[in-house]
């Protein structure tokens, strides 16, 4: 008679037992919470199997609409330098003023389907594909300045929470708020995201922000590391929780295909914040952790070109639907940062188009860097259409003449610090920014930001709303005892939890 092993139980935050998570061939798996990194900062290992097997499986739960960033909209124009930064990067597309580049922008919800309202409380995705004569650099951004997680392990876990519930098909506030109860680092994020600033009016009245630390090279090896920021001249203009849920679900869609149809323009202004990396290490927070800002009074503002949106695709299937973004996309001077988040995106967002529209998805007209000949021994695959190579050597090296690397496009060596491991930051202070933000609300947005907050809650297990509740208690007392109070649970409550 055979025997099965049976897997080690360990404890939940609720005091029921579970089996021990494993990998799809039955191994045990030593964190779902933390990649495994060089040192505490990164960058990322590809020995993470099980990174790659559980993202690789989360690419693939959709077919073949987005897993997230269903719903959409874009538009083409051009990005335009006005301010000098080649003493920051080599990126030849920012190497002078008056230089255009081409480029198409999507925008987008996160965690709605096809058919879902543009003005669900969500992040709104904000990705530019700049055609620029060195290839593809593609800004995969957001229209706030953080994000829930900091890790790529919980990715999967956190969208979950997002979409439906898998046996009711509804969408689930228990399943939510109890993963943010159970992750603190989302706090500033939920902060931002249950303020008006969730529920913007249109596409055009939203600035958008690359979220990430990136690095900028210049021509002389200097290092910077940098973060996006693109301000809208249209200025912000946001719904109240009221006002969505009575818009029309295509508003923001209708409202940038009919501005451009009638010769309008949707323009916003670029800036970069810059950061010597010598600092990194010093920064009071932790520069690479993507729940965090890097405060305007530390590092200022620095302009650098403009972006402008006048004309709509042609057709939405080909343009829209099918581009692929993906941060994997970087041009010589443009450089990722150790950011663990970062880190899996340039794995995930890549292997996504792959799946959702082949592995020769870049070939696409709206994808393809057609500034720039695509040189590579690549070949078939479905939907091959540029003529697969032709009767070129599909192999390197060769003696043929085929196309060779360039050891001047090396990207600069990073310094590593500390042993592999699945850790975490260091310098969470996951609750300082949130309460920084809470302070500089008005009263009318304190009102909405616990008002929303609260009605979201509503019909969550009251273990999950004192946990939350002990979050928001530590970011700001004022900020926890007003959402408290419309939910019915007590100071005393939450500081028992606490305890």
């Amino acid at each position: 008679m055979s025997v099965r092993n049976k897997s080690k139980v360990t404890a939940s935050p609720k005091g029921k037992l579970h089996q021990t998570i494993s990998t799809n061939s039955g191994a045990p798996i030593p964190s779902n919470e933390h990649l495994l990194t060089a040192g505490d900062r990164g960058p990322a290992l590809l020995q993470d199997y099980f990174f790659i097997e559980k993202i690789a499986h989360f690419d693939r739960e959709r077919i073949p609409e987005r897993v997230v960033h269903a719903k959409g909209a874009g538009a083409f124009g051009y990005f335009e330098v006005t301010h000098e930064v080649s003493k920051y990067t080599k990126a030849d597309f920012l190497r002078e003023v008056g230089l255009k580049t081409d480029i198409f922008v999507r925008f987008s919800t996160v965690g709605g389907e096809k058919g879902s309202s543009d003005f669900d409380r969500d992040p709104r995705g904000f990705a530019i594909k700049f055609y620029t004569q060195e290839g593809n650099y593609d800004l995969v951004g957001n229209n706030l300045p953080v994000f829930f997680i900091r890790d790529p392990l919980k990715f999967p876990d956190m969208v979950h929470t997002h979409k439906r519930n898998p046996q009711s098909n509804l969408k689930d506030a228990n399943a939510f708020w109890d993963f943010n109860s159970l992750s603190p680092e989302t706090v500033h994020m939920l902060t931002m995201l249950f303020s008006d600033r969730g529920t913007p009016k249109t596409y055009r009245n939203m600035h958008g922000f690359g979220v990430h630390t990136f690095k900028f090279v210049n021509k002389k090896n200097e290092s910077f590391f940098i973060k996006w920021h693109l301000k809208t001249d249209a200025g912000i203009q946001t719904y109240s929780a009221s006002e969505a849920a009575h818009a029309d679900v295509d508003g923001a869609t209708r409202d940038l295909f009919e501005h451009i149809k009638k010769g309008g323009k949707a323009t916003w202004k670029v800036y970069i914040q810059v950061m010597p990396t010598k600092e990194a290490n010093t920064y009071k927070y932790n520069p690479f952790d993507p729940t965090k800002v890097w405060l305007y009074s530390d590092y200022p503002l620095i302009p650098v070109g403009k972006l402008i949106l006048n004309r709509n695709p042609e057709n939405f299937f080909q343009d829209v639907e099918q581009a692929a973004f993906t941060p994997a996309n970087l041009v010589p001077g443009i450089e990722a940062s150790p950011d663990k988040l970062l880190q899996g995106r340039i794995f995930s967002y890549a292997d996504t188009q792959r799946h959702r529209l082949g592995p020769n998805y870049a070939l696409l007209p709206v994808n393809c860097p057609y500034s720039k000949k695509i040189s590579n021994y690549q070949r078939d695959g479905a939907m091959r259409i540029d003529g697969n190579g032709g009767s070129t050597i599909n192999y390197s090296p060769n003696s043929y003449g085929g196309p060779r690397s360039n050891p001047l496009t090396t990207e600069q060596p990073i310094a590593l610090v500390g042993n592999s491991g699945r850790t975490e930051y260091p310098k969470k202070d996951d609750f300082v920014q949130a309460g920084l933000l809470y302070e500089v609300f008005s009263e009318e947005e304190k009102k909405a930001l616990t008002s929303n907050i609260a009605g979201h809650m509503k019909p969550v297990e009251k273990e999950i709303k004192v946990r939350q509740l002990s979050y928001f208690y530590q970011a700001n007392k004022d900020y926890a005892l007003r959402i408290a109070n419309i939910l019915g649970i007590s100071e005393k409550e939450i500081k028992a939890y606490m305890s």
